[in-house]
């Protein structure tokens, strides 16, 4: 492999976001009171970037590069384009919550970027080794924003459980790919999809095929896969918990898209039926268990385990309309959690974490305009029909009944019932109870336009979702 065909250009956004998260790796020390700001500045700079470079760069055709380890495709283009809105929606948001706790700090913004870094190789891959890698390059970043509230013994608690348990997602999936590379001799996903096409079939293959499936729900924190979640996500400090439920799960799409379509699409009756059965697992406990939650932060981490069990239905269809539904309701869900969790951070004040129910009781009186938007996240979340989230359920409901699972969703549409119980017991909380806080809601202006962004697109994908629906079918030559 010489360096003229390495082809540089298709990882040209990779190559600019990694110089840029180490210069601002590099502003705090040489700039201790103006750094944070100015790291803050640099990562939506970047992020606006790279947008602007990989729209430049969209195509309909795959583009390859390293020797066949990196691929560019519809699919990557529009998840990267997704992650780089969705992670600049979190950093501002984040900024003032983090002021506020002292813990402004460029390593945020860093940690935030290599996140991104890790992701964009991952959507990208087509080599087990490079997926691997950009898949721990992830993992690391979002361990560290775990524990980035240092003197908190719930963040470290919280960090210390996601990096155990991350270690160990990690080795079963690593141990999986050794197995895959043992039967197929090839690293590049499209050569071991020809090689299994060829008829081979063995114990050991089934055994690769096995634990990468039980790898990755791991990592995406899938029941019965799911116990570290809650904790992470509620533990860790609420600014990084909106960074974690929302950009990763486009990449954790990816992965799964990338290892069992993309690498064993030919043994797609082996691994349909282990996703059908986590779907189904993660469906029922994540909207059951989310009823008797009493933490608004655990609430939604169990209805994220619910939600995930949905784009599974998407994946395990085996057809491209059902992967084109799986990513629609990736980004719906994503949108979604920013503003749930976004509602959070509006509740909270210096020395105060909203995390409780009761902290929403109320939330019209002193604020109408969030209350409306709370309604819609709300409503989306249920998949109340003409909102972004009820196209999202129809799409991945039409792609399996498409298959003839026409049982398992009836399951879903029960299971999404009996979640719509807990998010219109919150609505009713926001809308018909007295507030325990009747004191002005003194979020900034950053934290309100996002989230009235993130309220009004549930109204205008819920109104006009052809436009995404198209760039979403678009994304697999539909």
């Amino acid at each position: 492999m010489t360096l003229a065909s390495l082809n540089l250009q298709p990882v040209l956004p990779e190559i600019v976001l990694a110089a840029m998260a180490c210069l601002i790796l590099l502003v705090d020390p040489f700039m201790p009171k103006r750094g944070p700001s100015v790291s803050y500045a640099l990562s939506l700079l970047t992020l606006v970037a790279l947008f602007v470079i990989t729209l430049l760069q969209m195509d309909d055709s795959v583009r390859m590069s390293f020797g066949g380890m990196v691929v560019n495709d519809p699919m990557a283009d529009v998840m990267k384009l997704v992650i780089y809105a969705l992670v600049a929606a979190v950093l501002v948001m984040s900024r003032t919550y983090l002021r506020q706790r002292g813990i402004d700090k460029g390593e945020y913004y860093m940690l935030g970027l290599f996140g991104v870094l890790g992701m964009m190789i991952t959507i990208s891959s087509n080599h087990l080794l490079l997926l691997y890698l950009g898949l721990e390059l992830l993992s690391l970043a979002m361990y560290a924003m775990t524990a980035f509230k240092r003197d908190d013994g719930r963040a470290s608690e919280a960090a210390m459980k996601y990096f155990v348990l991350g270690a160990l997602a990690s080795g079963i999936l690593l141990y999986g790919m050794s197995l895959l590379y043992g039967v197929t001799g090839d690293l590049t996903l499209t050569a071991i999809a020809d090689s299994v096409a060829g008829g081979e079939d063995s114990l050991a293959l089934k055994a690769a095929v096995v634990l990468i499936v039980v790898g990755a729900v791991f990592k995406m924190g899938i029941a019965p896969f799911h116990m570290w979640l809650p904790d992470v996500y509620e533990g860790a400090p609420t600014a990084v918990t909106l960074y974690l439920a929302a950009a990763p799960k486009i990449a954790a799409l990816a992965l799964v898209m990338r290892l069992l379509v993309d690498g064993m699409g030919p043994l797609f009756s082996d691994w349909q039926p282990m996703l059908i059965v986590v779907a189904m697992l993660s469906m029922a406990i994540g909207n059951v268990v989310a009823i008797a939650q009493t933490s608004f932060k655990r609430m939604l981490t169990y209805s994220t385990i619910g939600h995930v069990g949905f784009i599974l239905l998407g994946v395990l269809a085996g057809t491209n309309e059902g992967y084109a539904a799986a990513l629609f309701y990736t980004i719906a869900y994503a949108v979604m959690t920013i503003g749930g969790f976004g509602i959070i951070l509006l509740l909270a004040r210096q020395g105060f974490e909203a995390e409780s129910l009761e902290d929403l009781k109320g939330l019209n009186d002193r604020s109408p305009v969030m209350a409306f938007v709370f309604l819609l996240l709300m409503f989306s979340m249920a998949g109340i029909p003409f909102t972004f989230g009820f196209w999202a359920k129809l799409a991945v409901l039409q792609s399996i009944v498409g298959i003839g699972l026409w049982w398992l969703a009836i399951f879903a549409v029960v299971t999404a019932v009996i979640g719509a119980f807990y998010y219109l017991r919150a609505v009713k909380m926001v809308y018909f109870d007295q507030p325990t806080d009747t004191s002005p809601i003194q979020a900034d202006a950053n934290v309100r336009g996002v989230l009235a962004l993130s309220g009004a697109s549930m109204l205008i994908f819920g109104l006009y979702p052809t436009g995404l629906t198209a760039l979403t079918a678009g994304a697999f030559g539909l």
